[in-house]
């Protein structure tokens, strides 16, 4: 399916009410870190520390921590601040999206492309000359994944958009792992799959909320284009696929006793909150009653449970 993009507002709304000389220092240093889009971050990083636990069997360098943390927070915010200079005609339209820095004039479109390509230069830059240069160029093919693949191509074009686009969230995993070993094994493989699977379901309960938002700018998310019956039942076919894979790291040998009962008991709610919505659904329930974002939120407990449980479990075994 491919979408026209819209067009921006009229001239002189996207980006000019702030005037140059009227802009606080503060207000703007706010306006350059929302550019980042810190929220979404710090969920990749839950995914990254784990992971480095798992790696070294234990508590992994400090410094080494600290870095990979530092060097991925740039790299995903000089990611996020491209895709909003990309994307800043159609978040002129979307409710949510209207207080971004771009639409309101805080920051310039060339301020905005200037900061997003100094971010990833600098991390990979970090990442290369302090961590490895595996973890250097993992981190930069999420970035241009992110920026190139998903928002410049797939975003308009596909209600496949997120399930493919995903795969630059799933990224960290892989490179917690080698910015400890310098390399890759089953295991970060396994959990990137958790997470590519996970990226589905976790993203369409918000888009069924706001999809008014999204077919009026002609962006093809799945909840835009199918019905909420279609919708719920890809979120449950790819949430048993997600629990499924989470378990495989015990048969292999890469986790314990603990890891596998956490694993067990968090997909299970999951599945029972992804067969509950589809059950609404099926009932053609609507409004508020769909309680759509109950597994929105719960699906960011259940990363946040499962990656504690990568990291402890090593002190367990």
């Amino acid at each position: 399916m491919c979408v026209t993009a819209v067009e921006s507002r009229p001239p002189g709304v996207l980006g000019t009410s702030q005037s140059s000389g009227r802009r606080p220092v503060g207000a703007r240093v706010r306006a350059f870190v929302a550019l980042t889009k810190p929220r979404i971050i710090e969920l990749l990083l839950i995914t990254t520390v784990p992971v480095m636990f798992l790696a070294e069997q234990g508590v992994p360098n400090l410094r080494l921590v600290f870095l990979t943390c530092l060097g991925g927070y740039l790299s995903a915010g000089g990611a996020n601040a491209l895709n909003m200079y990309i994307d800043r005609d159609i978040d002129a339209l979307m409710d949510r999206t209207s207080q971004r820095p771009l639409v309101t004039g805080m920051v310039s479109p060339r301020e905005c492309m200037a900061f997003g390509i100094t971010l990833a230069v600098v991390s990979t830059l970090l990442f290369g000359l302090a961590v490895n240069w595996l973890s250097a160029w993992l981190s930069l093919g999420a970035l241009l994944f992110y920026v190139v693949v998903y928002t410049m191509i797939l975003k308009r074009r596909t209600s496949q958009n997120i399930v493919w686009g995903g795969i630059a969230g799933c990224m960290p995993v892989l490179i917690g792992w080698s910015s400890v070993t310098n390399s890759m094994s089953w295991a970060p493989v396994i959990l990137f799959l958790v997470m590519f699977f996970w990226t589905p379901p976790h993203y369409w309960p918000l888009s069924m909320k706001v999809k008014d938002d999204y077919a009026r700018v002609g962006v093809p998310m799945l909840p835009v284009i199918a019905s909420n019956k279609v919708v719920a039942r890809q979120i449950v076919l790819y949430s048993w696929v997600m629990v499924g894979v989470s378990l495989l790291l015990q048969p292999l040998g890469y986790t314990g006793w603990f890891y596998t009962a956490v694993a067990l008991a968090t997909g299970g709610w999951w599945l029972w909150e992804a067969h509950s919505l589809q059950n609404r659904a099926k009932a053609e329930v609507t409004g508020g009653k769909l309680k759509e974002m109950r597994l929105f939120h719960w699906s960011i407990t259940y990363v946040s449970l499962l990656f504690v449980a990568v990291a402890v479990d090593p002190f367990l075994r």
